[in-house]
């Protein structure tokens, strides 16, 4: 069997990290949007800003072309610029400094790739088809979000939650504890 390319999903902690996004345009707003709802320090490099970029969520603004030195104290890198050529040479000096990268739409170019994302409250759906298909893991984000991350759920996770911290408060482990009884019933077994 072959791996996949991007067969190892992880989620971040990028509370204060900076994170370099070269392009301002709809797709590198949409990037710059989601990094910062998740607490980046977000850099953005483009020649030209879109209306569709909300300033707000950008710690840096340089409003000029990429250059290599952009990637000083930085731990992520998307390019987003719709340039290929661009992009690549970004995604390029990236890599050679070590630091992960993303390519829109260039996957060839990437260390990793964006999953669909869909979040309620602590709950996320994250859903990639290794590069083949960003419409096809939309539709599915939005079929899976609609399924399972229902309010109820998500009251679900808090109550998980806090017992999880109870039976640790007493010194023990969550990994023996049978949840089923309390996740069955909102979320019944197929």
């Amino acid at each position: 069997m072959t791996a996949l390319r991007f067969g190892y999903p992880v989620s971040l902690d990028l509370h204060g990290v900076r994170v370099l996004v070269v392009g301002a345009g709809p797709v590198a707003a949409r990037k710059v949007a989601g990094l910062a709802a998740a607490g980046a320090l977000v850099r953005v490099v483009a020649p030209a800003v879109s209306p569709q970029l909300d300033r707000t969520e950008v710690a840096e603004l340089h409003e000029r072309r990429y250059a290599r030195g952009d990637l000083e104290g930085v731990r992520l890198v998307v390019a987003a610029t719709g340039d290929a050529t661009v992009d690549a040479a970004v995604a390029a000096d990236a890599t050679a400094a070590g630091i992960w990268v993303n390519a829109a739409d260039q996957p060839a170019d990437c260390t990793f790739i964006l999953p669909a994302v869909a979040r309620n409250g602590p709950l996320t759906v994250a859903l990639g088809t290794d590069g083949a298909s960003p419409a096809l893991a939309r539709r599915l984000r939005d079929r899976a979000a609609a399924e399972l991350l229902r309010d109820d759920v998500v009251d679900l996770a808090g109550e998980l939650a806090r017992r999880r911290a109870e039976v640790r408060a007493s010194g023990g482990s969550t990994e023996d504890v049978d949840w089923s009884p309390l996740i069955d019933p909102v979320v019944p077994p197929r």
